[in-house]
């Protein structure tokens, strides 16, 4: 329950993406990392912890203006105790290893909204005097984060939310997408896809990463990534592996005895130039009800030899049209 309450609630949510180290454990909210000034004018980390209602998995608002606070009594940056804080000393334990020593209340006036509201307001109390003795620091650390959830990326897709996009890229979730052919329009293709939230990724295509193809090519490959010339599919597996957990590579070109590499597909990106071949499995894809677009780009010099000139082509196809 408590794992998926960050992915659910905008206010928890908003602080992870600001950069805040949050957590969900046994019924708080964690602000980890929180910088601030000890009676001995040190700046120091202690962790912020608020009471975290369930409601319906999500976080419901916060049920009052109090706070607790591993680590010593925070000071202004004189190293007098800000006094404002002072509420009580209790005797709880955050999660294993961790001890609240503090509790401290100060009271808004108006109630706190959410947790953004409310933790970003202590933070601030908390931290502005550290800030005085050392401009570097901040609770909002940025430190990579992982999913809360099962996830095909290696780490959460902090950039959906900060632009307000998570439920568009949400709609990807568990879509087998094929990339046929990553060359140079199919390597993009899958510099992107491989950035959401799609289940799988198939690469499909038989030619080897020679030393050309690096210059064609999304990243920057090293002269020791070139020399056992590799499959593509095999290198940029290996590569977006990074990012995606869930990278498939064909090393083969496909034909009428292989096309049912594409059965089960949601979408593909046909990324090839070879006429007879495409026809084949256009017919397959269509017969098949799936949805595909097919690009290609075909680069020219002018006569006189001086400039280039491009036709870029994007057709796509879906059941109904």
């Amino acid at each position: 329950m408590w794992s998926s309450l960050i992915s659910r609630s905008p206010d928890l949510l908003r602080l992870q993406d600001d950069g805040y180290e949050i957590e969900v454990n046994g019924g708080y909210l964690l602000v980890h990392n929180v910088p601030y000034v000890n009676a001995r004018l040190e700046v120091r980390r202690g962790t912020l912890a608020s009471v975290l209602p369930d409601a319906g998995g999500r976080a419901g608002p916060p049920i009052d203006h109090t706070v607790l606070f591993a680590g010593e009594f925070p000071c202004h940056a004189n190293g007098t105790e800000i006094e404002a804080l002072r509420h009580g000393i209790p005797c709880e334990t955050l999660k294993p290893g961790l001890q609240a020593r503090f509790s401290f209340s100060n009271k808004a006036e108006r109630p706190d909204p959410d947790f953004y509201v409310k933790m970003t307001r202590y933070i601030r109390i908390i931290s502005d005097p550290a800030k005085a003795l050392d401009d570097t620091a901040t609770a909002a650390s940025f430190r990579v984060v992982t999913p809360d959830q099962p996830s095909p990326l290696q780490y959460a897709d902090t950039a959906s939310s900060r632009a307000g996009i998570r439920a568009m890229t949400q709609k990807l979730a568990g879509l087998k997408i094929a990339i046929v052919g990553v060359g140079g329009t199919g390597s993009y293709v899958l510099d992107y896809i491989a950035k959401t939230l799609v289940a799988a990724i198939h690469l499909i295509d038989g030619d080897r990463f020679l030393q050309h193809n690096a210059f064609r090519a999304p990243g920057a490959a090293s002269a020791e990534m070139l020399q056992p010339q590799p499959f593509k599919v095999d290198y940029f597996a290996q590569i977006y592996a990074r990012v995606h957990g869930n990278i498939v590579a064909h090393a083969v070109f496909l034909a009428a005895e292989n096309l049912s590499l594409l059965d089960g597909m949601d979408f593909v990106f046909l990324c090839i130039d070879r006429g007879a071949v495409k026809k084949l499995i256009i017919d397959r894809l269509e017969e098949r009800g799936a949805s595909f677009v097919d690009v290609g780009m075909g680069i020219e010099r002018d006569d006189d030899r001086a400039s280039l000139f491009g036709i870029l082509r994007v057709t796509a196809s879906v059941p109904e049209r």
